[in-house]
C-alpha cells in the first residue's frame, strides 16, 4: 500500500474510503460536462469566427428540472450514508472494551480496565469492539487513527468517545490532528492491533496488582472521600454505592442521570449541581487530581454499582 493512502484496518475505514470515492466520482461526473461544455462553447462561438448564432434555444423543463433534482437526491443520500456512520461511531456495542483515554501535551495516555497503562501506544485485540473514552489534561487535541479513518475532538473537562473494530493485526499510527502547541507534530503514537492470543499475552505481560478501579479506590482513601462518602462520616454527603447509571435529583429541581460525565464534574466541579437533601460543602478536586486520577476514581465509583453502558454522553 503507498503511503500516500493509509492502509484498512477495519470494516469503517471501507465504508470511509466509499462514501468518499464514490462522493469525488459523482462530482466530478456533474462537474467534468459544465466545464468541458464552457471550453468548447468559448473556442466555438469566439469573437471573429463564423458560427450560427440564430438557433432557437432549447428550453426543455425536464433538463432544467433533472440537473437541480438529480444532484440534490445524490446530496441527500450521501447525507444520510455519513450519518449513519456517523451516529453507529457513537454506539458501542454491549460488551465492548473499554480503554480510557487522556491526552495532555504531548502524549497519549491509556489505561486498561486491568490496570495496565500505556503511554503514546495503544495496544487492542484483532475483532473485538473496543470503545475509546477521552479527556483532555489541559487544551484541546484530537485523537486521529488514519488507518481506521476515525478522528475524534479530546476536550479538557468532557468526555468524548468512539469505538471501532481493528480486524487487520499491525503497528499503525496515533496522530493528533489538533495543533495543540509548540510539540504538536510530536504528539505521535503507536496503535499495534494483535491477534486475541497475543492481546491475551500482552495483558498478562503487564499484568498488575490494580485496576483502574482499584486504583481509585486507592485514590478515594488517599484524598478522604471516604470520610464523607462512606457511612458514618462526620459530614453527610450522599452515599455512592449504586450511585452510577441512577437518577440523581438535584436541589434545583432537576434530575440528572449520574453518567461518566456527572461523575467527573462532580469531582472537579461539586457545586455546580448539587444532589437535593445536601449541602454544597464539598471542595473542588480540580488541580488537586489530574485527569487519569480522576478517570480512576469514576471507575471506582462505578464499581460500587450501576453500569458504564450509555457513558460519557
Amino acid at each position: 500500500m503507498s503511503s500516500f493512502w493509509p492502509a484498512r484496518a477495519s470494516a469503517y475505514a471501507g465504508h470511509v474510503d466509499l462514501l468518499m470515492w464514490v462522493f469525488t466520482g459523482v462530482v466530478a461526473l456533474l462537474s467534468a460536462p459544465v466545464f468541458l461544455l464552457t471550453f468548447y462553447f468559448a473556442w466555438k462561438y469566439r469573437r471573429g469566427r463564423p458560427a450560427d448564432r440564430d438557433h432557437v434555444i432549447n428550453r426543455s423543463p425536464l433538463i432544467e428540472t433533472s440537473w437541480a433534482v438529480i444532484p440534490f437526491l445524490l446530496t441527500i443520500g450521501f447525507f444520510a450514508y455519513a450519518a449513519w456512520m456517523y451516529f453507529n461511531l457513537q454506539r458501542p456495542p454491549p460488551g465492548a472494551l473499554t480503554v480510557d483515554v487522556v491526552g495532555k501535551q504531548w502524549m497519549w495516555k491509556f489505561q486498561h480496565p486491568g490496570g495496565q497503562r500505556e503511554i503514546d501506544d495503544l495496544h487492542v485485540p484483532a475483532g473485538q469492539p473496543v470503545r475509546l473514552v477521552m479527556t483532555s489534561q489541559d487544551v484541546i487535541h484530537s485523537l486521529y487513527l488514519p488507518e481506521l479513518r476515525i478522528k475524534q475532538d479530546v476536550l479538557p473537562g468532557r468526555y468524548t468517545q468512539f469505538w471501532f473494530t481493528a480486524d487487520r493485526p499491525g503497528v499503525y499510527r496515533i496522530l493528533c490532528s489538533q495543533f495543540c502547541g509548540f510539540d504538536h507534530s510530536q504528539m505521535i503514537g503507536r496503535f499495534v492491533v494483535l491477534s486475541p492470543a497475543d492481546y491475551g499475552r500482552w495483558l498478562q505481560a503487564g499484568q498488575t496488582d490494580l485496576t483502574l478501579a482499584g486504583r481509585g479506590r486507592m485514590l478515594y482513601g488517599r484524598l478522604g472521600c471516604s470520610g464523607c462518602h462512606d457511612p458514618g462520616g462526620p459530614v453527610r454527603a450522599p452515599p455512592l454505592n449504586g450511585l452510577a447509571g441512577a437518577a440523581v435529583p438535584l436541589s434545583d429541581g432537576r434530575t440528572i442521570t449520574a453518567d461518566a460525565q456527572y461523575l467527573h464534574d462532580s469531582i472537579t466541579d461539586p457545586n455546580r449541581e448539587v444532589a437535593a437533601g445536601y449541602s454544597a460543602v464539598m471542595p473542588t478536586y480540580a488541580g488537586v487530581a489530574d485527569e487519569g486520577q480522576i478517570q480512576a476514581l469514576v471507575a471506582y465509583i462505578q464499581s460500587l454499582g450501576g453500569q458504564r453502558s450509555g457513558d460519557p454522553l
